[in-house]
């Protein structure tokens, strides 16, 4: 009864279906199965690939054919887009290079004199102001030391005493030497005398007219007479060599003696500071009435006939700088060279300074005290391959850049090899070319990076 009902119902369906579209005809209806002893119902066969599931299946396909294709021969590197307008690109070149530093030199005169209290004493008179220029000679100032003159007038008296008394001792010898001299010629009149005797007395032995007594005393007389003479002579002659030892010795003290004459009279004369060159007096440390003491700094005096530069210079060159090296100022669209003159060992603060001077001009318009920005060198100028500074080395340290392609439309990364540098440009031992272009900027956020795409 229930198998009925369900074919009743099955066969209204088909008619209703029917009627919709009479393309359709029993049996037709997806998925409903013929039902036994209907001649009009035929079973449809239920295709295995159907367009939908080719077209799925061939997407899914080409989708995991490219994952293959990028895991084994896709391009792998790390990538970067960049804007042009936001990065540096320099080009190498070849070129003379050349290592150097840059340093700021102060301006000093070439010669600076410090003028010191060589005597102390209070300030009585100013002649000259600070800024003037001055000659060789000329006062500046004068103290007064009432102390110090008493002292000297006390040692030139002293001094002259002493000085007397030499001079007494001295002639004492030279009377004792004339003394000598007249008793030699004394004893020479008496042999004269003597001999004449003793030869007149021997004339007369031989005539036998005086007795022999007479004659041997006119002989002993002249023996005498020969003998002080000899002895004298000795005399005179020991006596003429020790005073010339002492009048040696005696003119020396004398001399040393007016020597320290006239050093205790160059104290006084230390009062009166006076200008040992010619220069300008830049300063002047004292006013009327100041008490100054012996040593203290009273002023200076620059020598304005050239000027010199002195640099500070990092201590980590200290090696590498000596006299006699050049440096180059330019100004006005001329180069000024110069040289070192002295280097002050001492390191202060990370620094150390050096003295250098101008060798080929100085320019006609600087001035004592100016800040100069030069150029030192520390090497000749040779031949290399050149690449402009930038801050891709802080990050690189030299050892790689971002190398442009010839279309500039990417940047890759290359290893290079930089020696020396200068604050314009490093020196390229190897990895890049004549020609070549670089990215030079900062690399701050490409560490990671291998490939830049330039947009």
């Amino acid at each position: 009864m229930v198998d009925q009902e369900r074919k009743d119902d099955n066969k209204d369906l088909r008619n209703k279906i029917a009627s919709w579209s009479p393309e359709l005809k029993a049996g037709s209806v997806p998925g409903e199965l013929p039902h036994a002893g209907e001649g009009m119902d035929r079973k449809l066969k239920k295709r295995r690939f159907p367009p939908r599931r080719i077209a799925a299946i061939g997407f899914v396909t080409m989708f995991i054919g490219a994952i293959l294709y990028q895991i084994f021969f896709g391009d792998h590197t790390a990538k970067l887009n960049v804007q042009k307008e936001r990065i540096t690109i320099s080009m190498v070149k070849q070129g003379l290079f050349q290592e150097f530093i840059p340093a700021r030199g102060t301006v000093l005169p070439i010669l600076t004199i410090y003028l010191d209290a060589l005597e102390g004493g209070r300030v009585e008179e100013i002649f000259l102001e600070g800024g003037t220029m001055v000659e060789q000679g000329d006062p500046i100032l004068k103290l007064s030391n009432s102390e110090l003159e008493l002292r000297v007038m006390t040692q030139e008296a002293s001094l002259f005493e002493q000085i007397n008394s030499m001079e007494n001792t001295r002639i004492l010898l030279e009377t004792q030497a004339i003394n000598r001299q007249q008793n030699l010629i004394n004893i020479e009149h008496e042999i004269q005398r003597a001999k004449r005797e003793f030869d007149k007395n021997e004339e007369l032995m031989k005539r036998e007219l005086i007795s022999r007594k007479l004659f041997e005393e006119s002989r002993d007389d002249h023996k005498f007479a020969l003998k002080r003479y000899k002895f004298m002579m000795q005399t005179v002659r020991q006596d003429s060599l020790y005073r010339q030892g002492q009048v040696a010795q005696l003119e020396a003290s004398v001399r040393k003696l007016q020597l320290n004459l006239e050093a205790v009279k160059r104290n006084l004369d230390n009062l009166v500071l006076k200008a040992p060159v010619r220069g300008q007096l830049t300063s002047l440390n004292a006013d009327i009435g100041e008490l100054k003491g012996k040593g203290q700094r009273l002023g200076q005096i620059d020598v304005l006939d050239g000027y010199k530069l002195r640099a500070q210079i990092d201590e980590f060159y200290i090696q590498r700088i000596s006299g006699g090296q050049e440096a180059s100022y330019e100004y006005s669209d001329q180069v000024y060279k110069l040289n070192i003159k002295k280097v002050y060992p001492e390191v202060l603060n990370g620094q150390f300074e050096v003295d250098l001077e101008f060798s080929s001009g100085t320019p006609h318009d600087i001035r004592r005290g100016q800040t100069l920005h030069i150029r030192l060198a520390l090497g000749d100028l040779t031949e290399a391959m050149l690449l402009p500074r930038g801050g891709f080395y802080q990050v690189t340290g030299g050892n790689w850049v971002f190398l442009v392609d010839p279309s500039e439309s990417e940047a890759i990364r290359r290893p290079v090899r930089i020696g020396r540098q200068n604050p314009e440009y490093f020196e390229v031992l190897e990895g890049l070319e004549n020609g070549e272009r670089v990215v030079t900027s900062s690399y701050d956020n490409y560490e990671e990076i291998e490939k830049l795409i330039l947009k």
